[in-house]
């Protein structure tokens, strides 16, 4: 590079920047802050060094890793990135927790659903053989008649009344056939 346009970093280390300049193309000249935040905390030498170790295809993304390491030692000179990254991972802790609690509510209310239906069913089960079985066993009040016969009893009873009353007596009679139990 010309010395017109220098690279930011040898502008900081007030240098003649070759064409060749490792440091030219990651840190231009119109962000000189980000060289100085890399420059106090790694140094110029230690930088080189990392980027000619290498591939260039892979010098970018170191240079802009060393810029953000450097500009969080800069903000937190005790912890830098590792503040960042614990922090990162309690939040990942967190939420892990709240994911497992967040299953074991989902289990909980399935199992209970599950017992729900299953009593549902009970009582339907228990319905249906209820039904099944007062079809099968006759009312107690019966006493051994069958439905038809207490219907042909009542009709006799009712023949007989009206006989009694002489066929008279109508409001007695529609009375008789408004509250017969058949």
């Amino acid at each position: 590079m010309s010395n017109s346009t220098r690279c930011a970093a040898c502008k900081l280390l007030r240098r003649r920047c070759p064409e060749d300049c490792i440091l030219g193309p990651y840190f231009p000249s119109n962000n000189p802050q980000r060289f100085s935040s890399v420059h106090k905390i790694f140094g110029a030498s230690n930088i080189t060094r990392m980027l000619k170790r290498l591939p260039v295809e892979q010098r970018a993304i170191a240079a802009d890793c060393m810029s953000y390491e450097a500009e969080r030692r800069v903000e937190d000179p005790i912890y830098g990135c590792v503040k960042i990254i614990y922090g990162l991972e309690k939040k990942k802790n967190e939420i892990e927790l709240e994911l497992a609690k967040t299953r074991s509510e989902i289990a909980f209310h399935s199992a209970l659903h599950a017992q729900q239906q299953q009593q549902q069913q009970q009582v339907l089960w228990s319905m249906t053989n209820a039904t099944q079985q007062s079809d099968q066993v006759e009312p107690s009040w019966l006493n051994g008649n069958s439905i038809q016969e207490l219907h042909q009893q009542q009709q006799m009873a009712n023949h007989t009344i009206n006989e009694v009353h002489g066929g008279h007596d109508e409001q007695f009679t529609s009375w008789l056939d408004q509250h017969q139990p058949f």
